[in-house]
C-alpha cells in the first residue's frame, strides 16, 4: 500500500509540475482530453489518493511492527 501511495503521489505531483511547463507523462496524456479543469481535478485526486494509500500503508507497517 505504501509503495502504491508513493507512486500515485509521484505521478500526481509530477503531472502537476509538468502541466505548468506544457508537458505531460505519456502514461497520463489522456487527462487533459476533457479540459483543464477536469485534468487538474484528476491530478489532485491522484495526489490525495497517494497520500491516503501512503498513510494506510504506514499505519499497517506500524501495527505489524508492534505485533
Amino acid at each position: 500500500m505504501k509503495k502504491l501511495g508513493k507512486n500515485l503521489l509521484f505521478f500526481g505531483v509530477g503531472s502537476m509540475v509538468l502541466s505548468l511547463i506544457h508537458m505531460q507523462f505519456i502514461l497520463l496524456a489522456w487527462i487533459d482530453l476533457w479540459g483543464d479543469t477536469v485534468g487538474w481535478a484528476i491530478r489532485v485526486a491522484l495526489v490525495l489518493a497517494g497520500v491516503v494509500c501512503w498513510l494506510i500503508g504506514k499505519s499497517q507497517e506500524e501495527s505489524a511492527a508492534q505485533a
